[in-house]
C-alpha cells in the first residue's frame, strides 16, 4: 500500500473546502475587528520582525519571542512574510494545517483495514470536531501546525517510514517547547504498547532532549525565566509556587492532586472533549491516549478554565490520539455506530451544538457601529512608527517594532514613546474601559507634540508632530 500517495478524490475536495471555510471565517472575524493582540498580534509582530532581519522582541510580552515557548517554527514562517508581509498568511496556514489532518487520518484508517468509505467518514469526523472550527477563530497559534504533524508521525511509525517520522517530530517540537512532552509520551506508547522500539526510542529521546533544551536553555536565555515560569505556574498555585514545591506536594500532599482532578469543572471538560467521538471510543483501544497524557493532565490540574473548553488551543494535541483510538475501535468493529450515515449524523450534531459559528451573528458584530471610523483611522497611520491602541485594533497594526495596548496600566506609560495613539472609547477592548481611555486622552492633551488628527464615533487618532 502506498501510504503517502496523495489521493485526489472526495478527500481532496473535503480538505480544500474545509480550508476555504476556515480561512474565510477567520478573515471575516479579523476584518470585523474581533481578532486580538493575545495572540494574533504577538505572533504577527514577531514573524514580521524576523522577516525584516530584526530581533523578534515582542513589545507585548517584553521578551524575545523564543523566550515565550521556544517556538522555532516562527523562523520558517517568516519566509512567507518575506514574499509579502501579511497577517493573512497566518490565518491561511492555520486553516490549511487544521484541514490537512484529514489526510493522514484517511491513511491511518486504511492501514487498519477500513474501507475507503469508512476512511473518508473518519476524515470527515475529524474535520467536524468542534474544537478545530473554534480554534481557527481564536486568532493564530503555532500549535495547529503540530496537529497534522502528530498524525503523520504516527502514520510514519506504523508504515516504517523513518525519514518522514523524524521530520514530523522536528515540526512538532518546533511549534512549542511543551509539545516535547507529547512527543516523549508518544514515544512511550510506540515503544511499550506498539513494539515499535526504534520509533518509540527516537520519539522518547528527542522529546526528553528538547524539553531540557527548551526549558533550561532557550527560554531562560531569551526571557526573564522566573517571570515566564511564574506566568504559567500561577495556573497551578494550589499545588505550589514552584516546580520543586509542586513535586513535593505531589508526594506528600496527594489530596491536593485529587482535589485538582476530581471536580465538576473537569467532569464538564471531559464530557465536552469526548462527546463528539464517544460513539467510537472503547476501553480496549484507549492506549493511543498515552500520548495525550501530558496535555490532558495539565488541563485537568489547571485552575484556568480556558484550558477546560473547546474554544482554546490547550486541547488540540489530544485530538490526534483520540482519532487514532477511534480508528482502532472501528477496525475491530466495536464502535457504537458502524454505519457511516449515523457516524456523520452524530458528528454534525456535535458540531452544531459546540462549534461557535453563531458568534458571527452576535459577539462579532458588537463593534460594527465603529467599524468604518476605525478603518478610516487605521488608513491614516502611514509609517511604521510606535503605536498605542486597543487589543482589537492591534492585530491590524502589529507589523512594527513597538506597539502597546491601551489596557490596565497604560495610564502609567510614557506617551512620548509613541508616534500614534489610536483609541476606541465606545469599544475599548480587553482589560480596558471608557474611563481608562478618557484618562489617556487627558494625558495626551497635556503633551503639545500630539495633535488629534481624526475623531468619529468615539474613535480617536492622535499623531505626534514631526
Amino acid at each position: 500500500m502506498k501510504f503517502f500517495q496523495l489521493h485526489l478524490s472526495p478527500l481532496s475536495f473535503l480538505i480544500i473546502i474545509n480550508t476555504l471555510i476556515l480561512f474565510i471565517c477567520s478573515v471575516l472575524k479579523h476584518i470585523l475587528f474581533q481578532s486580538t493582540a493575545w495572540d494574533l498580534a504577538i505572533f504577527d509582530q514577531a514573524i514580521y520582525l524576523i522577516s525584516q532581519n530584526q530581533p523578534p522582541i515582542s513589545s507585548f510580552l517584553n521578551i524575545h519571542i523564543l523566550g515565550d515557548h521556544a517556538a522555532l517554527i516562527f523562523y520558517p514562517l517568516s519566509l512567507f512574510y518575506k514574499l509579502y508581509p501579511s497577517v493573512y498568511w497566518l490565518l491561511f496556514i492555520q486553516a490549511l494545517s487544521l484541514s490537512l489532518g484529514a489526510l493522514p487520518i484517511w491513511y491511518l484508517a486504511k492501514h487498519q483495514g477500513l474501507n475507503k468509505y469508512q476512511s473518508l467518514t473518519l476524515s470527515l469526523v475529524y474535520l467536524l470536531y468542534p474544537l478545530l472550527f473554534n480554534i481557527n477563530l481564536f486568532d493564530f497559534h503555532p500549535d495547529v501546525i503540530a496537529i497534522p504533524a502528530i498524525l503523520w508521525a504516527i502514520l510514519a511509525a506504523f508504515a516504517n517510514k523513518l525519514g518522514i517520522f523524524i521530520l514530523a517530530l522536528i515540526i512538532i517540537l518546533s511549534c512549542k517547547g511543551v509539545l516535547s512532552l507529547t512527543v516523549a509520551f508518544m514515544g512511550i506508547w510506540l515503544l511499550f504498547l506498539n513494539k515499535k522500539k526504534l520509533y518509540g526510542s527516537i520519539a522518547l529521546g528527542l522529546g526528553i532532549a528538547w524539553f531540557i533544551i527548551s526549558t533550561q536553555v532557550i527560554i531562560p536565555f531569551f526571557s526573564d525565566n522566573s517571570a515566564n515560569i511564574g506566568r504559567h505556574i500561577s495556573r497551578f498555585s494550589y499545588l505550589g509556587n514552584s516546580f520543586a514545591e509542586i513535586i513535593h506536594n505531589f508526594i506528600f500532599k496527594p489530596w491536593l492532586l485529587l482535589q485538582g482532578l476530581f471536580n465538576l469543572a473537569n467532569l464538564e471538560y471531559l464530557l465536552l472533549l469526548l462527546m463528539p467521538l464517544i460513539w467510537g471510543l472503547s476501553f480496549r483501544h484507549l492506549s493511543p491516549l498515552v500520548g495525550a497524557i501530558p496535555v490532558l493532565a495539565m488541563n485537568l490540574l489547571s485552575q484556568d478554565l480556558l484550558q477546560k473548553d473547546l474554544l482554546h488551543q490547550y486541547s488540540l494535541p489530544i485530538i490526534p490520539f483520540l482519532m487514532v483510538s477511534v480508528i482502532a475501535t472501528m477496525a475491530t468493529e466495536k464502535a457504537w455506530f458502524r454505519q457511516e450515515k449515523y457516524i456523520i449524523i452524530w458528528s454534525l450534531i456535535g458540531f452544531l451544538a459546540l462549534a461557535k459559528f453563531g458568534y458571527f451573528t452576535s459577539r462579532y458584530l458588537e463593534s460594527l457601529d465603529t467599524w468604518k471610523a476605525t478603518q478610516s483611522a487605521i488608513s491614516q497611520i502611514s509609517t511604521k512608527g510606535n503605536v498605542l491602541t486597543s487589543t482589537y485594533i492591534a492585530p491590524h497594526l502589529s507589523q512594527r517594532p513597538l506597539i502597546k495596548l491601551a489596557e490596565d496600566g497604560a495610564d502609567g506609560f510614557d506617551l512620548n514613546q509613541f508616534d500614534y495613539i489610536l483609541l476606541n472609547k465606545r469599544h475599548p477592548g480587553r482589560a480596558s474601559s471608557p474611563e481608562l481611555i478618557e484618562t489617556i486622552k487627558q494625558k495626551i492633551a497635556q503633551i503639545p507634540q500630539f495633535s488629534l488628527t481624526y475623531e468619529k464615533d468615539n474613535v480617536y487618532l492622535f499623531k505626534k508632530k514631526d
